[in-house]
């Protein structure tokens, strides 16, 4: 049975602490493996998406110390407790992977093997293409690389036309905080349920830019929770999302298209870490990228293979932990075999 993420949180293996790098505070959860255990305390970066934070991944903590990792999940800039810069340019590609790479090296390390979900996922894919010696190996969860072939908000431009496409309303400072901030309790139901296995829709309604807010487009969720989601969990979220407000988590998507302009420069070939790449067969990420996988296979220099958990949605994770420690610890050991 899995442990709770209160369980985990009071195990003696398990830490909380606040580390400063440069500007900004960091929260976050660590997890040391036993001594007899170690594979020579090498480092797992757990690097968390949208909306989330290191809850989401309470799941996996004890799994990977207890197979002998120093494993290690920050709250990012801007989430929960963490510090909240005020300037849309403070959350840009530089400054998210230079907290990453900051992390490491307070951690005492020189690289680290990184795990990236959702928005973690495109941190650590352009910190694999702009800093290949401080990435051991790379394994991603839900969002496939993208070699981006123009700005990113140009491309959904193209593909969504008049329809709305949440990251397009992003880029405007004040509306989508206008929206959530005020119904944190609301969003965060929507969208756990929403983006599950449980509410995959395979063929969602489109609706139109003008006039909607995100809770517009989104189908209202049943009266219980996901069973994968308990009420701590919810209200851990409700109330990390109420500290921090949305204007730094939304401030990330406002960067693609900077990120972009500085990333392009980078080439893929740079990438010759081990990669690895976790996903749900009922995450809309992918639904969206049919071709995600085999791309990946065809441009990755070093690409290793994947696992797609059946009837899993995009909080992959949270919803199949079993299978996902599974599939995490395969690729973990063979990115740092036993010696």
């Amino acid at each position: 049975m899995e442990r709770s993420y209160d369980e985990t949180m009071t195990n003696p293996l398990v830490t909380m602490r606040r580390i400063t790098l440069g500007s900004v505070e960091l929260d976050v959860v660590e997890a040391l493996p036993a001594a007899d255990a170690a594979r020579g305390c090498e480092p797992v970066i757990l690097v968390h998406g949208f909306p989330e934070s290191a809850h989401s991944w309470r799941h996996q903590m004890l799994a990977l110390a207890g197979a002998g990792y120093h494993v290690v999940a920050p709250d990012m800039r801007g989430y929960a407790g963490s510090s909240r810069p005020t300037n849309v340019a403070d959350y840009g590609i530089e400054q998210l992977t230079g907290d990453l790479l900051s992390l490491v090296n307070q951690l005492g390390y020189e690289r680290a093997t990184f795990v990236g979900h959702d928005w973690g996922a495109l941190i650590t894919w352009d910190l694999a293409r702009l800093h290949p010696h401080r990435v051991k190996a790379l394994i991603n969860v839900s969002v496939p690389f993208v070699d981006w072939p123009a700005a990113p908000t140009s491309v959904f431009k193209a593909a969504s036309g008049e329809n709305f496409f949440y990251i397009l309303y992003f880029q405007e400072v004040g509306p989508v905080e206008a929206e959530l901030n005020p119904q944190v309790a609301r969003f965060m139901k929507t969208i756990l349920w929403s983006a599950s296995g449980d509410g995959f829709r395979s063929d969602p309604t489109p609706h139109p830019a003008a006039g909607n807010g995100w809770l517009d487009t989104m189908p209202a969720p049943p009266d219980q929770l996901a069973s994968w989601c308990t009420d701590d969990d919810y209200a851990t979220y409700v109330r990390q999302f109420e500290t921090s407000g949305f204007f730094g988590p939304c401030s990330y998507y406002r960067n693609l298209d900077r990120n972009y302009q500085l990333v392009k420069n980078f080439p893929v070939s740079n990438m010759t870490m081990p990669i690895w790449f976790i996903g749900g067969t009922k995450d809309m990420v992918i639904a969206r990228d049919l071709n995600g996988v085999n791309r990946m296979r065809a441009q990755l220099p070093n690409y290793q293979g994947h696992v797609l958990i059946d009837g899993a949605g995009h909080w992959t994770q949270q919803e199949r932990p079993v299978e996902f420690n599974a599939a995490l610890l395969e690729f973990l050991d063979a990115a740092n075999p036993a010696t």
